[in-house]
């Protein structure tokens, strides 16, 4: 047993001192690595996929509608196909990605159209990413579950891009008669023509 001597002695007070310190610094780091891998918003689990040009099968190019500047290309993998094929339906592991491009703009800034009214690809910008993945819909706020897809935004380069996913999937929620997709029927389309 120690005694008052024992606990104020320099020798004590230092071990002491350096167990409270080790104590808080555990504490610290245990929290912290908890954070990490615990906590997790939206977009947080959907890796880019490096392979989609090669891997996936494009459906759809046209102007993007929700922003009058841009230039949208669509690609959806084979679980998403099959789904399609199957029964209609888009099943967890479906990954839709938008390439996002800025359009072609003139010397006075005003976006330029094709003869056919297009507007014409300019400098790729985003990659867009829609992925049906069980539980997504509890990281979002709610009524903006889109019945599990969960939505991320790359550079081009693959680095995270920082975008407001929220507003991503807001945009989506509406569209409940089609999979909370804006291209449903172009999927459908594109699997019929196989």
């Amino acid at each position: 047993m120690l005694t008052n001597r024992h606990r104020y002695s320099p020798h004590y007070k230092n071990n002491y001192c350096e167990e409270i310190k080790i104590k808080k610094t555990t504490a610290l780091l245990a929290g912290i690595l908890t954070t990490t891998l615990c906590w997790a918003g939206p977009g947080d689990k959907v890796d880019f996929p490096a392979e989609y040009k090669t891997k996936f099968t494009p459906y759809l190019s046209l102007n993007r509608t929700q922003n009058h500047d841009q230039y949208i290309r669509l690609y959806i993998n084979d679980k998403g196909l099959s789904g399609i094929e199957e029964n209609g339906q888009l099943p967890y592991g479906t990954v839709i990605i938008g390439e996002v491009y800025k359009a072609q703009k003139d010397q006075d800034g005003k976006v330029v159209t094709s003869s056919l009214g297009e507007r014409l690809a300019n400098k790729f910008a985003l990659v867009a990413v829609m992925e049906r993945r069980e539980g997504a819909a509890k990281e979002y706020p709610k009524g903006l579950g889109n019945d599990d897809w969960d939505f991320a935004a790359f550079k081009p380069s693959g680095e995270r891009a920082s975008k407001d996913l929220t507003a991503c999937a807001a945009c989506h929620a509406p569209l409940t008669e089609s999979h909370h997709l804006f291209s449903y029927d172009h999927i459908i389309s594109e699997q019929r023509m196989k």
